[in-house]
């Protein structure tokens, strides 16, 4: 594999780690893809009930954050690997432990969020450092964009895979054949986690500092009220339009198609707007993709039919690429400019990653107190309609950034999509 590697970046030493980490982050994607969307499936046939499924995605944005907070100080103080190995760890016993439990999932929702959450701090962490250190500049664009494929290509086969396998089996036997192929494949993960050279970290964990950071630096206090109001939109609609695919179709295979028409449109207009959206139309794609985004709703809320549901999912497969290359490339420039920004980028990170995941707990915390005195019918696409604003607040909040000089960093906008796509 390395010498066909190098073949691809001729003159370029490709590094043992670097095939690794590769490999792991295949291993990944193609492991939560192929059975993290039917999860909610597969909670929701056994409860019935929003509810349920609300608690589970909510414990998985509640510990989360907990988790990037612990892991950063554990990438600071021990080493990037080990945390590595934990976040792939917990993402094994999360599989492990859907299988375990079976038809009594549902019981345990809470339960099974937190493994998950953790699982996925602990991954993000140590991953998004660990490219940093592994990878050289001249690797470096090979890296994420190889990554890149590999995630593009696991969002449209793993869904649809499962979907096919899940159909073609009676009663619960497809959700236990991707969980059980799931956990195989996380625990190849942690295997090759083992052939990557340790990585001894030193230095203080900043947390506060650069949290406090935001009342001085205003463009950094912008961007983060823009990724919490990011994650207010992404909240409720991580689970609550795969919920309406599958009610609308019965069919976890249809549920498959969604997203392989939404991860296919997504995986080219990502190339699109990486090759036309400069940094001087960074704020005027932002807005279009937002509005395209929030429009892209109102195909669905009044007359929700499959057909429908595949335009919305050609629709924000479109949208999300033209957000997120500029969002991205941009947040990454406040970061760069930052006070200490090279000894601190963890900490710029882990805080970050905090204000999303507010946003995502938030969300989900006024959509159940919403099931628990509305009519869901009624209450969930007004609730849509005013959560799914959330993107164009993120235009409100960044229109009045100002850098001195603004530097597009595409290697960290590759690794950071992969980092947002994984919750969809």
């Amino acid at each position: 594999m390395q010498k066909t590697l190098k073949s691809v970046i001729k003159n370029t030493d490709i590094n043992r780690d670097l095939i690794f980490l590769l490999i792991i982050g295949g291993l990944y994607s193609l492991g939560i893809f192929l059975s993290n969307t039917f999860v909610n499936i597969y909670l929701w046939k056994q409860a019935g009930d929003y509810i349920t499924i609300a608690v589970y995605n909510l414990a998985i944005f509640i510990f989360q954050p907990l988790t990037f907070i612990l892991a950063g100080r554990i990438a600071k103080k021990v080493d990037r690997v080990i945390v590595l190995r934990l976040g792939v760890s917990f993402l094994s016993i999360f599989f492990l432990t859907v299988l375990i439990i079976g038809e009594k999932a549902s019981t345990y929702n809470f339960v099974l969020g937190s493994v998950l959450g953790i699982g996925y701090g602990f991954y993000w962490l140590a991953f998004n450092v660990l490219t940093f250190e592994i990878t050289e500049p001249e690797t470096r664009d090979f890296f994420n964009g190889f990554l890149g494929v590999l995630q593009s290509l696991g969002g449209m086969i793993g869904p649809i895979t499962a979907g096919f396998i899940i159909a073609k089996m009676t009663e619960n036997a497809g959700y236990t054949t991707i969980f059980t192929v799931s956990f195989i494949l996380f625990i190849c993960a942690v295997v090759m986690s083992f052939f990557l050279k340790r990585r001894q970290a030193r230095g203080s964990f900043y947390f506060k500092e650069v949290l406090q950071e935001r009342k001085h630096n205003k463009n950094w206090r912008k961007i983060l009220h823009a990724h919490l109001f990011q994650g207010l939109r992404e909240g409720v609609f991580a689970f609550v339009i795969t919920i309406w695919v599958y009610l609308v179709t019965k069919s976890e295979l249809s549920l498959g198609m969604f997203n392989l028409y939404f991860s296919g449109f997504s995986f080219v207009f990502y190339f699109i707007a990486t090759k036309f959206i400069t940094p001087t139309k960074r704020k005027k794609a932002i807005l279009l993709g937002s509005l395209l985004l929030y429009l892209s709703l109102f195909v669905i809320l009044f007359k929700t039919t499959y057909m429908t549901l595949i335009i919305y999912a050609i629709l924000i497969g479109i949208a999300y690429p033209i957000i997120n290359v500029p969002y991205v490339s941009l947040t990454y420039d406040v970061i760069g400019k930052a006070r200490k920004a090279k000894e601190m980028r963890i900490e710029y990170i882990v805080v970050r990653e905090l204000f999303t995941n507010i946003g995502h707990v938030l969300s989900i915390s006024l959509f159940l107190i919403i099931m628990y005195l509305y009519d869901p019918e009624v209450s969930i696409p007004l609730l849509l309609i005013v959560l799914g604003a959330g993107h164009l607040f993120i235009f409100m909040f960044i229109k009045d950034i100002h850098l001195s000089s603004v530097e597009s960093n595409k290697n960290e906008l590759v690794s950071d999509k992969i980092t947002d796509d994984k919750n969809r």
